[in-house]
């Protein structure tokens, strides 16, 4: 790579993250002005996708006729911290998203978070897990759409890991149609342990929804790996779950 190459990158990826605090400050003056769950979610949905918009990023979404009109669970691989964002930005405005429960002690952020309707999953605590997924299993027989990275985390290496089992259970107990999401150009633009994003174009397939009719739906653990086989199928990364077996 040349020097003008590498100055090019370097300037864009600056540019990138202004756009991104610009998104930030912007989502957090609705979160703390605008009344009302719904309002605010449609701004903050506003907000994430402009910032993609400005920084030139080409995102091209596939397959949105299969999300169900109503309630359901998307599952998405996760690869990069830019995963969630580009759901936020192109799923409609009515899902909350599953975050890992680490965000809530960083208080801006967690403000934000909350205030646009996401959910916290404790991680590492047993306590705080168990307690966590009887949240999102409410938020779910309650009717509520819901966005997840069911790897829990993301790595350097490409693959898709084993998926946890909490999204599974909440779409079972509530009856609702999971929707597998295969996203693809996110490690290339922002992996983990690099701090200067590259533009990459970006892919989402949202894949036909495994209804609660569906086999799968027997037991939790049949329908999360029925997910991961399916975005799998979609992308081409290998399978760390059996590569490690």
């Amino acid at each position: 790579m040349n020097w003008v190459t590498r100055a090019v990158q370097v300037v864009w990826g600056l540019y990138a993250w202004l756009c991104f605090a610009l998104a930030c400050l912007f989502a957090l003056a609705v979160t703390l002005v605008v009344p009302g769950l719904d309002r605010r979610r449609r701004w903050v949905t506003f907000a994430v996708k402009a910032m993609f918009t400005m920084a030139g990023v080409s995102v091209d979404i596939r397959g949105l006729d299969n999300l169900p009109a109503g309630s359901c669970v998307v599952v998405a691989n996760h690869a990069s911290y830019v995963d969630g964002f580009l759901l936020r930005a192109y799923l409609p405005a009515r899902f909350g998203m599953v975050i890992k429960g680490e965000m809530r002690n960083i208080p801006v952020v967690h403000f934000l978070l909350r205030r646009s309707g996401s959910k916290f999953v404790e991680r590492q605590e047993a306590t705080g897990s168990s307690r966590d997924a009887r949240q999102i299993v409410k938020a779910a027989l309650g009717g509520e759409s819901l966005a997840v990275f069911p790897e829990g985390t993301f790595h350097l290496q490409p693959g898709i890991h084993r998926f946890r089992a909490g999204a599974f259970v909440a779409a079972t107990k509530g009856g609702m149609p999971v929707v597998p999401v295969a996203i693809s150009g996110t490690r290339d633009m922002l992996p983990a342990q690099r701090l200067m994003p590259r533009n990459t174009e970006l892919t989402m397939d949202i894949l036909p929804a495994i209804a609660p009719g569906d086999d799968a739906f027997a037991k939790s653990r049949m329908l999360a790996e029925a997910a991961r086989q399916r975005i799998l199928a979609a992308l081409d990364e290998p399978d760390l779950l059996h590569e490690s077996q």
